[in-house]
């Protein structure tokens, strides 16, 4: 780009006839994007937000407050417009001083905020604090609101958060130095590239809009990633069985048997050879056999949690031992997959069946007594939603899944990308996690009803007993020597959560471990890297904060 004047910023006459020819291409890029959103196939409606008594209870509980003590109410009225009015004035003396300083910084930096206008121009300054002001008056108005139950409070909490998030100055074009400057410095191709990333993104997802988190380009399946030499030895109609061979000369004679989670892929532990739990496992001299789940259809409408157990995990289980000519196997579960090894191991003691001589558990819940993060979400308004959106297709889409996930993490999973791709026009980074993430399954309609319904809501399993397959089957039945790693910072299933079940659980012989990190990253941690350390405590009969105080801190992958 060329500027007659750069120390102002003025663009030459070139530039800004670079810059309208740039525009003009929008034309052609609105016509595919009417014609992107026409191919939309919709959701229920009632999965893009709570149902309105939520906010009718809010209301009402803010309006009794008012009337009780309406001075607390008044009070509140009152420092959020004296705030305002005093913002207004700050900001117009300093502009009449010729001059604007950043005023005092306080509280948690802002990643949204960095860029340095942020602080030093009057106008996007001005933007900056009056939106702060706008979401501390809503934090602490739901805050200070007392006739609402729990549940219904962190729900209201939750999706207060969701607004505050959303209407951010950086997700607006005009309130967004960093986009403002890309756009001039190369002449609008950057507007132009990220509504040609929106475009893309929303062909890509049949009109939905799911905002892509790599670049899909980077990988290749067997190419760059998933590249652990293995052989399909079984194949059904629920899973491919993968068999992988051991990478010593000496190997143990109990072959290991690892279930992945169905709502994502099984190459989560295989990503890369520097990162891949499934061939370091080889590299111990084990042999491996890892499941690959279906991703189902409408036509897996009628598949259930027994079709998983039935030709997932006992069928697994009885092929790796015919292969290695063994009586036992040991084996993993990864966060639902794990929930439901929990449950094979109940319904095989109650058969007799010792067919399992050990088990891990990776971040796996089976005690959903405490929802956690996910409370917004599991109750009857959204799960009446998901049980019409099932039944008229059949199965739980995997984008609906993914958009509740991210938003629970909305600034990092949605908004920061969707500004780097739409705004910045910057293509998504080559990280294959993330790519990982974007490759989803869709969920049976009967499956995700049970699971739903029946584990997270009424907790069926942890809490007198989980019927299937012609037998109760309960969490203290899980008796075999177990070990359980769970994530200090996961967000989906809560190291605290996961202990409360191991500590129901009737195993003789458990180990518990709290990774650092999250759900993904303190799991996927190689030994090499010795990024993330470890908590351990041999005593699981501790409260959950008892456990971790005295628990000894370790350097390195569990």
């Amino acid at each position: 780009m060329t500027t007659d004047n750069s120390a102002t910023g003025q663009l030459s006459s070139e530039s800004i006839e670079k810059l309208q020819e740039n525009m003009e291409k929008v034309e052609g890029l609105a016509k595919r994007l009417v014609d992107a959103m026409s191919q939309k196939t919709g959701h229920n409606p009632a999965l893009d937000g709570p149902n309105q008594e939520i906010f009718a209870k809010a209301a009402t509980a803010y309006w009794a407050e008012a009337l009780h003590n309406p001075a607390k109410i008044l009070e509140h009225q009152v420092e959020y417009w004296s705030k305002s009015v005093l913002h207004f004035v700050e900001a117009q003396q300093a502009l009449a001083k010729g001059g604007f300083s950043a005023p005092d910084q306080s509280g948690t930096p802002d990643r949204r905020f960095s860029n340095p206008m942020w602080d030093t121009h009057p106008y996007f300054n001005f933007v900056k604090q009056q939106y702060q002001i706008n979401a501390q008056a809503i934090e602490q108005a739901v805050a200070d609101i007392e006739d609402l139950d729990d549940k219904d409070k962190q729900r209201l909490s939750y999706f207060s958060r969701q607004i505050i998030d959303m209407m951010a100055p950086t997700n607006f074009l005009a309130t967004n130095p960093d986009a403002l400057e890309k756009a001039l410095e190369t002449e609008g191709q950057s507007l132009i590239d990220g509504l040609e990333n929106l475009v893309s993104d929303l062909e890509a997802n049949d009109g939905a809009l799911v905002v892509r988190l790599a670049d899909e380009n980077a990988f290749k399946l067997g190419g760059n990633i998933a590249t652990t030499p293995g052989e399909v030895i079984y194949r059904n109609r629920m899973m491919e069985l993968i068999q992988y061979k051991p990478a010593t000369e000496k190997v143990h004679e109990i072959p290991i048997v690892l279930f992945p989670p169905w709502i994502n892929k099984f190459y989560i532990l295989d990503l890369k050879e520097q990162n891949s739990l499934i061939k370091w496992i080889t590299e111990q001299g084990y042999t491996l056999f890892v499941v690959s789940w279906v991703n189902p259809d409408a036509d897996y409408a009628d598949v259930g949690m027994e079709d998983y157990v039935e030709h997932g995990f006992l069928t697994a289980v009885r092929e790796a031992k015919s292969i290695c000519g063994v009586d036992q196997v040991n084996t993993v579960g990864y966060c639902i997959a794990g929930t439901t090894l929990s449950m094979t191991l109940s319904l095989l003691k109650q058969r007799g069946d010792k067919s399992i001589k050990s088990a891990t558990f990776f971040t796996a819940l089976t005690d959903f007594s405490e929802q956690g993060e996910f409370t917004p979400f599991l109750q009857d308004d959204f799960i009446d939603g998901i049980e019409a959106e099932v039944e008229s297709q059949g199965c739980l889409r995997s984008y609906i899944m993914a958009r509740t996930f991210s938003f629970l993490r909305s600034k990092d999973l949605v908004y920061t990308p969707a500004i780097r791709s739409y705004m910045l026009g910057e293509t998504p980074p080559a990280f294959d996690l993330l790519y990982w993430n974007g490759d989803g399954s869709n969920l049976p309609k009967k499956m995700a009803v049970q699971y739903l319904r029946g584990l997270c809501q009424r907790n069926e399993f942890a809490d007198g007993g989980y019927e299937l397959m012609d037998h109760t089957l309960k969490v203290e039945d899980v008796d075999v020597p177990l070990m359980a790693i769970t994530c200090e910072t996961d967000h989906i299933a809560a190291w605290k959560d996961c202990y409360r079940g191991v500590q129901k659980m009737g195993s003789k012989n458990k180990t518990f471990i709290v990774a650092e990190s999250g759900h993904i990253a303190g799991i996927v941690n190689p030994p090499s890297k010795k990024k993330y350390g470890h908590y351990t405590n041999a005593d699981v009969g501790l409260d959950a904060d008892e456990w971790l105080e005295g628990a000894d801190f370790n350097e390195g992958s569990w």
